[in-house]
């Protein structure tokens, strides 16, 4: 396994929008070992292959707490086949956006259809902590971002530090 670099905003590719995975090869169960890696080592509890540059529909996740035994959930070509009507807001943080966390409305509870990496096709009802993630991380597959969910002035003011950041990276390196 290795550890990856995680894209981070205003990196463009974080918008693109991944291709479906055709056949789960050695090359896919390495790249989602390897994000799996890079996710605990971050730490966080979701990662998109777009976060680290791979237009694949691969997400993988890991909601144990500290105490607990890690439960990796690796998902391949991942769709919500449900969303309930109930919604909650939770605050949410991102891999890509380090350090900011926002309040987030989404729909409470989902059912989501899946591959594993043994080519089982799943289907699986989420709520809370759960739900949440699996829609944030499937975002990152259609290249939005959670961010995107916020007012335009908030989201704005959140670009506007990102492309600050990079510039003044530029410029120091």
């Amino acid at each position: 396994m290795a550890k990856r670099p995680i894209l981070v905003l205003p990196d463009a590719r974080l918008r693109a929008v991944a291709d479906p995975i055709e056949e789960i090869d050695d090359t896919i169960k390495q790249l989602a070992h390897d994000m799996l890696e890079t996710m605990y080592a971050a730490p966080g509890i979701g990662l998109a292959a777009t976060q680290l540059g791979e237009l694949r529909r691969l997400v993988v996740m890991d909601l144990a707490k500290e105490d607990e035994a890690p439960a990796p959930i690796v998902m391949v070509n991942p769709e919500i086949l449900r969303f309930s009507e109930e919604t909650v807001v939770t605050e949410e943080g991102c891999l890509s956006i380090p350090e900011l966390y926002y309040d987030v409305e989404r729909p409470a509870e989902i059912t989501v259809r899946y591959t594993d990496l043994d080519g089982s096709v799943i289907e699986r009802d989420a709520g809370e902590r759960l739900a949440i993630c699996i829609q944030h991380e499937i975002d990152h597959l259609d290249g939005v971002l959670y961010i995107d969910y916020l007012s335009r002035l908030k989201r704005d003011r959140v670009l506007k530090k990102f492309q600050k950041a990079e510039k003044l990276a530029r410029r120091a390196g």
